[in-house]
């Protein structure tokens, strides 16, 4: 299986960048896992949050590769337990699905040809996280799908 992550947003400091490389480390044993980072746009450099949204979109969607099937991280997504997220990539990869792009978009969102992209919406619940922690969660929970989806017990 290989997953994609799209994040916009560099990791600045070393308690978010050491927490995702552990959860990366634990997910070699289960998938290829690949980071790609883009760089926010300050909406007033770019002309306007929507100028800076498109534009954000248009790096987004040049790094999703184009045969995954695409999963954008949203509050009013689809809200799932690990045990259902867990279920939902396997029903996903037994329908053949064995490529995946998770995409976080930037503190304004993302634009309209990001949502259109996404194949469905997943929600971590009402709160708003910000990216560097959604980003450590999102890693720690793909790595706890793989380990419920194969009855291991999860390192605590």
């Amino acid at each position: 299986m290989k997953i994609t992550v799209v994040a916009v947003g560099k990791l600045k400091e070393k308690f978010w960048r050491d927490a995702c490389a552990e959860y990366l480390k634990r997910l070699q044993a289960y998938a290829k896992v690949d980071v790609r980072e883009i760089a926010d746009v300050d909406p007033t450099k770019a002309g306007g949050v929507e100028a800076a949204r498109a534009k954000e979109g248009e790096a987004i969607l040049a790094a999703t590769p184009a045969h995954a099937h695409a999963i954008l991280l949203a509050i009013e997504g689809t809200e799932r337990s690990s045990e259902g997220f867990s279920a939902r990539l396997d029903q996903l990869a037994l329908r053949g699905e064995s490529e995946f792009a998770f995409v976080i978009g930037g503190s304004d969102g993302v634009s309209d040809a990001v949502r259109a992209r996404a194949d469905e919406t997943l929600s971590f619940g009402p709160i708003t996280l910000p990216h560097n922690l959604a980003r450590v969660v999102l890693l720690e929970q793909v790595y706890r799908a793989f380990k419920i989806s194969r009855g291991e017990p999860y390192h605590k």
